[in-house]
């Protein structure tokens, strides 16, 4: 699951003592949250040329390394370059994707404990707060080890259904839409 405080209630609460295992798409995806809330805060503070550099870097600063085209990596690097507190962020996003390739629960628990220090040491507010949430966090995140499962397939699912519900502008007929969404689905 996410790590919304309303659904770990509502698991704690419907299923006491059910491990809660935190899924990896939300970790990272609220590190992206927070590498692009530190990009548009040094957007509005960067003036000139750091500015030019910055603007249109969203997409290079959200997007793994392993998945940019050779020819984008010139202007991630100058960005990264220009700018300490974005290339701290960037690098610390690259680095938290490997917490799930740890050999063992001891070596994912002191991952996660590096990477927190480093987030921490850096000075830079979303990288704390990044850091902060994830200790808050930590027992749903470790638990992977124990339980490696995801939710991307239901994530998945939802999106198909929502995607068909806006597509059709809703549907009158509940029972419908149903047998559409099993359809589309199947």
């Amino acid at each position: 699951m996410d790590m919304s405080g309303a659904y770990c209630a509502a698991v704690g609460e419907a299923l006491p003592g059910v491990p809660i295992v935190f899924d990896k798409f939300h970790i990272i995806q609220l590190m992206n949250q927070r590498l692009d809330e530190l990009r548009r805060e040094l957007m509005r503070e960067a003036e000139g040329p750091l500015k030019l550099v910055i603007k249109g870097t969203r997409y290079l600063l959200l997007t793994r390394a392993d998945n940019l085209k050779e020819d984008q990596l010139p202007k991630l690097e100058r960005a990264l370059q220009l700018n300490e507190p974005l290339s701290q962020g960037w690098y610390l996003k690259e680095e938290l994707s490997l917490l799930w390739e740890q050999s063992s629960y001891e070596a994912m628990n002191r991952f996660l404990s590096q990477w927190c220090e480093q987030a921490n040491e850096t000075g830079v507010r979303q990288l704390r707060k990044m850091a902060k949430t994830l200790q808050v966090h930590r027992r749903g995140i470790l638990n992977w080890w124990r339980h490696p499962i995801n939710n991307g397939r239901m994530e998945g699912t939802n999106n198909k259904i929502k995607t068909l519900n806006r597509q059709a502008y809703g549907y009158r007929d509940e029972d419908y839409f149903i047998l559409r969404a099993c359809l589309r689905i199947g």
